[in-house]
């Protein structure tokens, strides 16, 4: 598996990640999870548990941009080394915004957020 579809492995698996933290936080505030309303529980969570879930949505977001900017790399043959490093980058952006989103470090969330953004935007010129 190339660089590229590998952290386009791992980027899928960021806003799974980020369901199962806040799931963690449902049960610490409500003593239980709702399976039979997850989004209305989740929309009544506070704190790190409602961060947690706005990573989640922000992460499935960033997912299809990536996506698409990989496919459209792939689509046409491009291949290198740049497109594997943005990549890479684009993963550890991602991994930062999600852990500073949890941590209440906007500033920080959102430098990381652009880093990611720019680097799903060179992959479609690379």
């Amino acid at each position: 598996m190339s660089i590229l579809l590998f952290c386009l492995f791992i980027g899928a698996l960021l806003p799974i990640v980020l369901s199962w933290v806040g799931g963690y936080f449902r049960v610490q505030q409500f003593g239980s999870m709702d399976n039979k309303h997850p989004r209305v529980q989740s929309a009544q969570l506070e704190g790190a548990g409602a961060r947690a879930v706005a990573a989640q949505q922000n992460a499935w977001e960033a997912l299809a941009f990536f996506t698409a900017a990989v496919l459209v790399h792939t689509a046409r043959g491009g291949s290198g080394e740049t497109a594997s490093i943005l990549a890479a980058v684009w993963v550890a952006a991602r991994i930062l915004h999600g852990v500073c989103y949890l941590a209440n470090l906007d500033v920080l969330r959102s430098l990381a957020f652009l880093a990611a953004t720019g680097c799903a935007i060179g992959i479609f010129f690379f």
